[in-house]
């Protein structure tokens, strides 16, 4: 359900809340930051956005921080269509596989604790009750598991994991039910000999880091979003954790006719039953916060930013996938984040260092799959990206 998106750029506890961390069930009020109304490109962007929400797209929201114009958010369209609701700065947005920079962020953390090596084969760390439906499991290791060289194959794809979801689309599934999708599979390839984006990986990472932790959703609250100060971030180990929260209805172009249904549970069900690949929600804002702060060092050692950066390279020999982190390249601008695209939703978040720029950019359309509708996120996305770089 949390397909890397087919575009340039979305290629591919508990939550209870103290002091200055949002209560389930109360939409925050505070972005946590200072928004310039005179950032110099609002009127094009908001030109953008309008065109597109909700006109074709029922909503899009986005947020910019330049180094030299401070922050910027806006949104346009309905959270809710049917009740004309307008979206606004303070929604949460579902993240989807935007997820992994979280878990990989994790597991480095982690590693930084002296509680795991990457190098050191997932045996050493995996629950066996997991560890028994993957074959060769042996030969692969933590760290091939982070970039997406491990051989082991997309869970998502398995047809009668997939046939039981869409016939059952409000019946949680569990861990173990993905990770028996691939039960005794062949690897793809041997393991650490090519790069292959799977969701699956990043699903045994979270299975990892609860066995080391308890409770990897706690440890990521404990020690990323409050770590940064992250006041509107949400993400949780049980289901039923988005109840309450300030989240758009989400829509999908079941039919490819451009008419978005409403799939709101189904979209709610997908994401509170996956972990490590998905399952962050947030408003624009965090969203960056979190990426800016990881690049100015406010979450990991330079060590471990190191091997974030370190793009192992497809069969072209391009740059693709570090460690949560996809490598993208905008006209010869290089930029590093990840794309994420659900049944009900779709974003990117990214950094383009020359810019000196983060953007975060997101819809409550399905994108999963390419057709009318998310192809036209994917030219509001190159219009956004193009204002940007001008």
């Amino acid at each position: 359900m949390k397909k890397l998106l087919l575009f340039t750029i979305m290629a591919c506890g508990c939550l209870l809340a103290t002091g200055q961390y949002t209560r389930q069930g109360k939409a925050s009020q505070d972005l946590g930051v200072t928004l310039n109304p005179a950032f110099s490109k609002a009127a094009k962007l908001d030109s953008i956005l309008k065109r597109y929400a909700p006109a074709i797209l029922p909503a899009v929201s986005i947020a910019v921080y330049s180094e030299a114009e401070g922050w910027w958010a806006s949104a346009a369209g309905y959270a809710n269509v049917k009740q004309k609701t307008l979206m606004n700065n303070y929604h949460l947005q579902y993240l989807q596989s935007v997820t992994k920079m979280y878990m990989a962020a994790a597991i480095l953390l982690l590693k930084e604790k002296g509680k795991i090596s990457l190098d050191s084969s997932i045996n050493k760390y995996l629950p066996r009750s997991y560890r028994q439906y993957i074959k060769e499991a042996e030969k692969i290791t933590v760290r091939m598991l982070l970039n997406h060289t491990s051989g082991i194959r997309e869970y998502n794809e398995n047809p009668d994991f997939l046939s039981k979801a869409l016939l059952h689309p409000l019946e949680n599934f569990t861990p173990l039910d993905c990770v028996k999708a691939i039960a005794y599979q062949d690897l793809e390839f041997a393991p650490g000999s090519k790069y292959r984006y799977r969701n699956t990986n990043y699903l045994l990472l979270a299975l990892i880091c609860d066995a080391l932790t308890g409770d990897h959703a706690n440890f990521i609250k404990r020690n990323i979003f409050m770590a940064l100060g992250l006041r509107n971030s949400y993400y949780g180990n049980s289901p039923n954790y988005l109840k309450g929260l300030n989240l758009p209805e989400s829509y999908w172009d079941a039919f490819n006719s451009g008419i978005p249904i409403n799939i709101t549970p189904f979209q709610k069900m997908t994401v509170e039953c996956s972990k490590g690949d998905d399952g962050v929600v947030c408003t624009t804002v965090d969203a960056i916060l979190f990426l800016k702060g990881m690049m100015e060092g406010k979450l990991l050692k330079p060590e471990s930013m190191k091997e974030v950066l370190n793009f192992v390279k497809d069969e072209n020999g391009n740059n693709r996938y570090g460690m949560g982190m996809i490598y993208f390249d905008l006209e010869g601008l290089p930029a590093y984040g990840h794309g994420g695209g659900g049944i009900g939703a779709g974003c990117g978040l990214l950094y383009i260092p020359n810019l000196k720029t983060y953007v975060f950019f997101s819809t409550n359309l399905g994108v999963f799959a390419e057709g009318k509708l998310p192809d036209k996120a994917g030219e509001m996305r190159n219009e956004i990206l193009k204002a940007l770089m001008q």
